[in-house]
């Protein structure tokens, strides 16, 4: 788990290469992931001390700001956040579940970040950009209430209110809709499994 995380999201693979060659000259990280998504963007996350982070993401800043999309800097990022990020799935809290769509990753992990933090609930997964068009959604569960005020703070942390896609409670979700979306979030590997 690191004190701090970084994500920028560039619309151009080329530029987005380049400014994470840039990053990790600039400051010792602890991690850096990089790579491709759909529809032809950039994604670079980075994590490490706090100052580290900082440096790190004024190099990628200075260096693709004519490709930068969108980005989200965590100096105190939450441990579920981490947790999802690298593909860690909890178990569902209470009978309330909460999703957050945005149009961007970053927007998708600050409102993650904000939710948790702001409201007693467990988030589930987070996932982004991959099989999505570049899109990022968030499953927080918990009780009503409570999903409903993560929600709420998730949603009202966000930039710019066009990021958002869509926000949804359902305070009661059927334990058959539970276990899709556990098992497997995408269609096909679902559909395969189906028997008549």
């Amino acid at each position: 788990m690191h004190p701090a995380i970084v994500l920028l999201e560039f619309d151009s693979i080329a530029v987005g290469i380049e400014a994470g060659d840039a990053m990790a000259k600039r400051a010792p990280l602890q991690s850096l992931h990089t790579g491709s998504v759909q529809p032809g963007k950039y994604i670079i996350l980075a994590g490490g001390e706090v100052g580290d982070v900082e440096e790190a993401r004024a190099a990628g800043r200075e260096t693709g700001s004519r490709a930068l999309v969108d980005e989200i800097f965590l100096p105190e990022v939450h441990g579920d956040v981490v947790t999802a990020l690298t593909g860690g799935r909890r178990p569902a809290v209470g009978d309330a579940l909460g999703i957050i769509e945005t149009r961007t990753v970053a927007a998708t992990i600050g409102a993650s970040d904000a939710g948790v933090k702001g409201a007693t609930v467990t988030l589930l997964e987070i996932h982004m950009a991959d099989g999505l068009g570049g899109k990022g959604y968030s499953l927080f569960s918990g009780d009503l209430s409570d999903v409903e005020a993560a929600v709420e703070i998730g949603v009202s942390n966000l930039p710019q209110p066009e990021l958002l896609v869509a926000r949804v409670v359902i305070p009661r979700l059927h334990p058959e809709m539970l276990t899709n979306l556990v098992d497997h979030p995408e269609f096909g590997p679902r559909a395969r499994s189906y028997k008549a």
